[in-house]
């Protein structure tokens, strides 16, 4: 690996009361989230998938309860984390601890999905894994709550919907090569994820936290409260809490089943998805940064958010209909497309919005797991309601993934008509 550029210190002209960061500091930062969205997007979008068909064929529907069950976990865990992070003191900083923590959990956990023998040590060491890196990849917004100002927050935020949308599209690409060795499908990406962001880790300083202290001690109530938030009081948060959370529904009712409908409407078999993943994966990428850096570098310069998140909502719609109702490989690649476009062009307005309706930054934490809620609720509740969608009017056996993708469009418009109509401290 190339040596790490050094962290220059941060111009201190900015909009608000935060410092700008460095450009190397961006850089590494992006690499760390690049290798976490790997690690832990590519077994959900591919590699989990051909375990399931290996333990269990024909069984597609446990992938939804796989993926339902261990997101419900770490959604009730993700508050206590965050309230647990922002009271952290150790000379590390309160985030770097955990992004070294999920890291080590998440690397051991895909290592055992890999050779396990049956479904339900298979789920297991999905939630341990889904645990392990939902919680540095929480760590990382946090930082960014904690360090970056309100002009350089579309750009970052474009850039983290980029490497999240990316990453898993060059892993798929990746473990593509590997198919047959079940062991790489699953650590390969881990591996490269874990070092991205130890490297991160060893350049991304933390000011020594040890002699803050917190202005809320910590009780059984203010550990209950870290649930919840007072939409009322905090009427911006609240709305782009909702809308995001009806994006991401039909995000997930139209992504957590990629695999089988693919594999359905080209009539391939599963493991031989991963091809053609890669290919339609390989648009998705220049669609995926254009959406992302334009959404989020226009957004900065116009300064304006809700519109782009808004627009990010309708491309979204229209990536929908092309693939509920295609049956070809062009086709399904223009709907993909299309898709990919929506969801990072959605991603990194919203990040901004999310950033700068924040209630507190002191309790970054906190109000960062609560945001979370908005895409960990989806991708629990929907891999568990769609398996009931696509068998609604089944023929010869042949799931209706139409009515899904439908029903995911109709939610992500709702989703963007919401932050659009009613967070107003935002333009």
């Amino acid at each position: 690996m190339a040596t790490p550029p050094s962290l220059e210190p941060p111009d201190t002209e900015a909009s608000d009361d935060l410092p700008r960061v460095s450009a190397s500091y961006i850089f590494w930062m992006m690499a760390a989230n690049f290798g976490i969205s790997m690690a832990f997007v590519v077994p959900l979008a591919f590699s989990l998938a051909v375990r399931i068909d290996e333990l269990a064929p024909g069984r597609e529907e446990v992938l939804g309860y796989v993926t339902g069950t261990a997101q419900t976990i770490y959604l009730v865990l993700s508050p206590l984390l965050g309230v647990w992070s922002d009271r952290t003191r150790t000379r590390l900083g309160r985030r770097r601890p955990f992004m070294f923590a999920g890291l080590l959990l998440g690397l051991a956990a895909l290592v055992g999905i890999a050779i396990a023998p049956n479904l339900l040590l298979v789920g297991a060491g999905w939630i341990l894994a889904m645990l392990g890196w939902a919680t540095a990849s929480q760590a990382i917004l946090n930082v960014q709550a904690d360090r970056i100002p309100e002009a350089q927050r579309g750009k970052i935020s474009g850039f983290t919907g980029l490497t999240g949308q990316i990453a898993p599209i060059i892993g798929i690409g990746i473990t593509s090569a590997v198919t047959g060795n079940t062991f790489l499908v699953f650590v390969l990406p881990g591996l490269i994820g874990a070092v991205l962001l130890v490297v991160f880790l060893f350049v991304g300083k933390e000011e020594d936290t040890r002699g803050a202290v917190h202005t809320t001690a910590v009780s059984i109530r203010t550990l209950a409260s870290s649930y919840v938030f007072n939409p009322r009081k905090h009427r911006d948060f609240g709305w782009n809490w909702l809308g995001r959370l009806m994006f991401f529904m039909g995000l997930y009712f139209n992504t957590t089943f990629s695999t089988f409908f693919y594999a359905q409407r080209l009539e391939l078999p599963v493991r031989e998805v991963a091809g053609t993943a890669a290919i339609i994966g390989v648009l998705g990428v220049a669609a995926a940064a254009l959406g992302a850096i334009g959404g989020g570098f226009l957004s900065d310069k116009l300064r304006r958010r809700r519109l782009f998140a808004l627009i990010g909502s309708l491309f979204f719609v229209a990536g929908g209909l092309v693939e509920a109702f295609a049956y070809s490989f062009p086709v399904l690649m223009l709907g993909s497309v299309l898709m990919q476009l929506a969801i990072a062009f959605f991603s990194a307005v919203d990040q901004a919005i999310v950033l700068a309706v924040l209630p507190s930054r002191e309790e970054a934490g906190r109000y960062m797991a609560v945001v979370a809620f908005a895409h960990k609720l989806p991708s629990a509740i929907a891999p568990l309601v769609a398996p009931f969608i696509i068998t609604i009017g089944v023929i010869d056996g042949d799931k209706n993934y139409t009515l899904l993708y439908l029903t995911g469009a109709v939610l992500a418009l709702m989703g963007g008509l919401l932050v659009f109509t009613r967070v107003k401290s935002v333009r």
